[in-house]
């Protein structure tokens, strides 16, 4: 449950901060980044629909039953490419059902599943099928090493399973492939169970274990594809192809990996002494807050990114489709009473929990103080310079969509080749 809408304000307000009297907060200047632009698909549901029919062709015979995963990500267009992958398999005789494939997500229960896909727009009128919802799960296979794969009980009395998610850097571990179709048919179908064991270790065993997991999923037969769209920075859909199962996990879907790493650029301020975010949520990274994005990463054994170094990170505020659920908090510094009046500890925990290693330190409160000013200025006055010394500060809508941001005078005077003021 959430905590007592006055418990934060309460205990906040009766702190007397000590501020310096010259820590002001510093007038902002918007600056448009450096970010590759290709050109977006014009109609992504025609394009998921079309891209289903050519590449699935000889997979789907008339009357198959195939279970398309939708996730909790943020996916732009994501209706619109579930929709078309619906249509693309009707039109080959396939008859598909939707289920949610998103691990742990929702509070771990069924409802609160379905009720996610809903709050983003994905409802069975919207996308012309009928949505499955259950944590009931079976064991389909076994990798080598003894690792059982599970699948959502709906999606296991299916014939085939086509994952629909977008390609893009993970915010766990590096390798081959990373967030996208993958990921999805191995731990968003497996449910809180296949979710946990995939996350459970560190970053390099979990790699590994993607890697064989979908190998031993393919094995079984009951893979059909996987349908995979890239987002440019701006949030358009510049890429949307349908996948065969030798393609998830495969080299078509390692590609597309490589090519959405190069639209999901990193800050390109070397150093940053306060970030502040306006947003963060599960529909905008799984954790909270992309750390592709600020280069904070905060597992054992994975390095954060040599650029940018954030010394202090401030978040203003979580989307209401989290429903409370911040696994990352702890990637933020400091938050309002308003934001810690959000979180719903059940969900989040149970998130934390599932994410194994990589949930410790990011479910660790930040600090909690009154309101957005009161953390900004607490931020500034604790990220490691006098007082009167010019701050480098950055600001920025969320770590999803970025084409512009907000700086600090001191970021002003040196900018980056390519970024420029708006």
């Amino acid at each position: 449950m959430a905590a007592d809408v006055s418990s934060w304000e309460q205990l906040s307000k009766g702190i007397d901060l000590p501020f310096h009297p010259d820590i002001v907060v510093p007038p902002l200047h918007e600056v448009r980044l450096d970010i590759p632009n290709p050109p977006a698909v014009g109609d992504v549901g025609k394009a998921a629909r079309a891209a289903v029919v050519e590449r699935l062709a000889f997979d789907v015979t008339p009357g198959m039953t195939v279970a398309v995963g939708a996730g909790s990500r943020g996916l732009s267009d994501r209706v619109d490419v579930l929709r078309g992958t619906i249509e693309g398999l009707r039109d080959l005789g396939a008859e598909p059902f939707v289920v949610p494939a998103m691990g742990s997500h929702g509070g771990a229960t069924a409802e609160g599943q379905r009720t996610m896909l809903e709050e983003l727009g994905m409802t069975e009128e919207a996308i012309g099928a009928e949505i499955r919802a259950t944590m009931d799960t079976l064991e389909v296979a076994r990798t080598p090493d003894g690792m059982p794969l599970y699948l959502d009980r709906h999606a296991a009395g299916a014939d085939r399973i086509l994952p629909v998610n977008r390609v893009k850097p993970h915010t766990c571990f590096h390798g081959p492939i990373e967030s996208g179709c993958t990921k999805m048919a191995v731990v968003g179908f497996g449910k809180q169970l296949g979710a946990a064991q995939i996350h459970a270790c560190g970053p390099i065993e979990m790699r590994d274990r993607l890697l064989r997991g979908i190998a031993a999923l393919r094995a079984t037969g009951r893979l059909l594809g996987g349908v995979a769209t890239v987002e440019s920075t701006t949030g358009d859909v510049v890429r949307v192809e349908a996948l065969n199962a030798d393609d998830v996990g495969g080299d078509a879907e390692h590609e597309l990996l490589e090519y959405a790493a190069t639209l999901v650029p990193a800050l390109p301020f070397p150093t940053i002494d306060v970030l502040i975010i306006e947003r963060g949520g599960k529909d905008i990274s799984g954790t909270t807050l992309d750390p592709n994005v600020t280069g904070r990463f905060w597992i054992n054994g994975l390095e954060d990114s040599v650029s940018p170094k954030v010394s202090n990170i401030v978040l203003l505020d979580i989307t209401p489709v989290s429903r409370g659920n911040v696994l990352g908090i702890g990637l933020a510094d400091f938050i309002p009473a308003a934001v810690a009046n959000q979180i719903d500890w059940q969900k989040t925990y149970v998130n934390c929990f599932t994410a194994g290693a990589s949930g410790v330190r990011r479910a660790r409160m930040p600090m909690v103080l009154p309101d957005e000013e009161a953390c900004i200025k607490a931020a500034l006055s604790m990220c490691g310079k006098a007082a009167l010394e010019p701050k480098k500060v950055v600001r920025i809508a969320s770590t999803l969509h970025m084409s512009h941001c907000w700086v600090s005078d001191a970021v002003l005077a040196d900018l980056p080749a390519g970024v420029t003021r708006a």
